[in-house]
């Protein structure tokens, strides 16, 4: 995984800002895995992407990870921190690359197969439409789409335990009404809502620097961090 730059972080804020989230997360990876082309990362597996990002996660940001929710009964809010090391538990060679329910087989949902159904509003239709697009069988089938309750959430049991890492949930407990309930964990707006945090803080950097020595962008970012850090501390003394 090639590490980013502040170049890095300041084109992938402006390039990825009107897109949506899921653009977001594959511009960032291919950012860091660019021997992988952006349509090549579209077709990995949901926790192929998410470990990807976990791994992006730990190199440039750190070890943790800091939640805040609020709870789902009391609105309670709840900070606590989780360690990234706890999403990086999949190997390749473990991930099953498909699940068979009833004779039909389903191969893992991709980030392409979710931008498909981002525009359903009904949880069934969109379950259903996401399943249509996983479907593995020729050209025409029939009875392409599962006909019953049962049958969607039996190939969504075995989608989630061949490919965990695919939707990552939390069991939280609130210390106000002892309330208990599982959230999922989104990586891919972690590590977002962190490359817009930490381009805007370059920005400033340039700005600080620019205003106190004439510099431009360029040469303030071909300095080291650390050296700009010194020069930052120098300015703001």
């Amino acid at each position: 995984m090639r590490a980013l730059s502040s170049s890095d972080f300041l084109a992938l804020w402006e390039h990825g800002r009107g897109l949506h989230p899921l653009d977001r997360a594959l511009l960032a990876l291919s950012a860091t895995l660019p021997e992988n082309s952006y349509e090549a990362l579209s077709d990995w597996p949901l926790g192929r992407r998410n470990q990807a990002l976990a791994e992006l996660w730990g190199r440039h940001f750190g070890p943790a990870l800091d939640c805040a929710v609020a709870c789902e009964r009391c609105g309670e809010k709840l900070d606590f921190e989780m360690d990234i090391t706890s999403l990086l538990r999949m190997r390749e060679g473990d991930l099953v690359q498909a699940v068979v329910v009833n004779g039909k087989t389903f191969r893992l949902p991709t980030s392409r197969d979710l931008a498909r159904v981002t525009t359903q509003t009904d949880a069934r239709s969109a379950a259903l439409r996401l399943l249509e697009s996983c479907r593995v069988g020729p050209a025409g089938a029939e009875e392409l789409l599962p006909c019953s309750d049962e049958e969607v959430e039996e190939i969504e049991r075995q989608m989630a335990a061949a490919d965990p890492m695919a939707e990552n949930l939390l069991t939280l407990h609130c210390p106000a009404c002892a309330h208990d309930w599982e959230q999922g964990l989104d990586i891919a707006t972690f590590v977002w809502k962190e490359i817009e945090a930490r381009a805007r803080r370059i920005v400033w950097e340039i700005h600080s620097l620019a205003s106190s020595y004439g510099w431009t962008e360029k040469e303030i970012l071909s300095l080291p961090e650390r050296r700009r850090a010194l020069y930052l501390g120098m300015v703001q003394a």
